[in-house]
């Protein structure tokens, strides 16, 4: 049984966020993406790539990897989500997923052109390691703090990730920028070495948590049934519960949408970036350190803002400037206009995971036993979201061959969430009124 609000455990917890986040930064937001697009751009080919014997432009390719990744996670995890909560077992569902990702991670060591179908199927097991292990994180916040402190720890576990990453992204920084100071003449080294060192970061510091977090509660009399039979029959339970509580299927609809705004531009600005202004290795990461950085005070207001005005009028407001970035960023066409709108991404990029992650928290029945069923849920809704965002994505850029067509596009997806989210709102009132 954990104890709710215990600083210890929440502060083990937190550090998951600081083991994984790293691969969040490097891997998919700053050095593998400028490492990638410029190795994969030749003289001969310009930007399109051979994968398996198809031609496809190379950051189309990157984002089909990832879109695809996703769809098998989206898949897959309900069915081990639900499994976990039967069996009781989730952290060693969490050690599995960390631990593929971190390996993966090491792998890409040895990414090279010549390597480049190896190296994309690793991309692709290193984003099914973080999207599993993120689930069952997440999994463990209504068991780990009570309602009224979700906000602040999730705000937390987001700091700890941001703090984490921006330290690891600084050692890699000074490998990629300055070789000479370590005898450094290949050039391909510093970022192939960045990999490497995101896998064993990964995995070491995510020994805190294991050590920590307890592996959870069996539910008696059905551990020793069929593991499959298990999964579906605690998967069609939580379904039903979940399809009652109006508050939660509002919510999972606007968090549906805007997650395809958000999570696409998070892992496609990078690729946008270096295509569009060709910011260079060492300046795009700057860039997405300042974001890091600002993301921490970001999530810290969110939080604050959340107590005092409500979680889904911040989310409106929220989502609000992420319409207005997607218009500004179809139209720089400067490194400059690009780190101004790189510090508004920052500010609200933490703050709306942070929010989205504890909104749903509150929303879950009290003390249910069944909390990673129902964040697989949430895990699956964003999944889904992210394999049609990063799909359009890819699509409209090799439909229309501009890039910048793909970042407008994403507007329209979180339009679509501010409605939820409105109807959300209406939501509560009633429910509140009723009370």
């Amino acid at each position: 049984m954990i104890t709710k609000n215990n600083k210890k455990t929440i502060r083990s917890w937190a550090f998951f966020d600081w083991a994984n986040s790293a691969y969040n930064l490097v891997i998919t937001s700053t050095i593998f993406p400028a490492y990638y697009t410029i190795i994969t751009t030749t003289k001969e080919h310009g930007d399109k790539v051979q994968f398996f014997g198809r031609t496809y432009i190379n950051t189309s390719l990157s984002n089909y990897a990832l879109s695809f990744a996703y769809l098998i996670m989206a898949f897959a995890l309900p069915m081990l989500s639900s499994i976990a909560d039967r069996r009781g077992n989730k952290k060693s569902f969490m050690k599995f997923f960390t631990y593929m990702g971190g390996l993966a991670c090491i792998g890409l060591y040895f990414f090279k052109l010549d390597t480049l179908e190896m190296s994309i199927i690793l991309f692709a097991l290193a984003a099914m390691g973080y999207i599993g292990g993120v689930l069952f994180s997440n999994s463990y916040l209504p068991e780990i703090a009570t309602e009224e402190h979700q906000d602040r720890v999730s705000a937390q576990g987001f700091s700890y990730g941001y703090i984490g990453s921006v330290i690891l992204q600084l050692i890699c920084f000074l490998f990629v920028l300055k070789p000479a100071w370590f005898g450094i003449n290949d050039a391909s080294f510093p970022p192939r070495l960045s990999f490497l060192l995101v896998g064993v970061w990964w995995i070491g510091f995510s020994q805190i948590p294991f050590k920590i977090l307890p592996n959870g509660t069996p539910q008696n009399d059905k551990v020793k049934t069929n593991i499959f039979k298990d999964g579906f029959s605690e998967l069609t339970k939580v379904w039903g519960q979940l399809k009652q509580i109006n508050k939660l299927k509002g919510f999972l609809f606007s968090f549906f949408f805007y997650s395809m705004g958000v999570q696409t531009i998070m892992l496609a600005a990078a690729g946008f970036a270096e295509k569009t202004l060709k910011l260079g290795t060492a300046k795009l990461i700057a860039v997405i350190l300042i974001i890091q950085l600002v993301a921490i005070p970001g999530a810290m207001l969110m939080s604050f803002l959340a107590k005092k005005i409500g979680n889904v009028n911040v989310l409106i407001m929220v989502v609000l400037v992420w319409i207005g970035c997607c218009v500004y960023g179809y139209y720089i066409t400067t490194e400059y206009q690009f780190y101004s709108l790189a510090a508004i991404v920052g500010l609200i990029m933490g703050g709306i995971q942070s929010l989205s992650r504890s909104t749903y928290s509150k929303y879950l029945p009290v003390d249910t036993k069944d909390s990673t069923s129902f964040f697989s849920f949430y895990d699956v809704t964003e999944k889904l979201a992210i394999v049609i965002g990063l799909f359009s994505f890819a699509y409209i850029e090799d439909l229309t061959g501009n890039i910048r067509y793909s970042i407008i596009a994403l507007a329209s997806f979180f339009i679509v969430g501010l409605i939820f989210l409105v109807l959300l709102r209406k939501i509560e009132r009633k429910e509140s009124l009723k009370l």
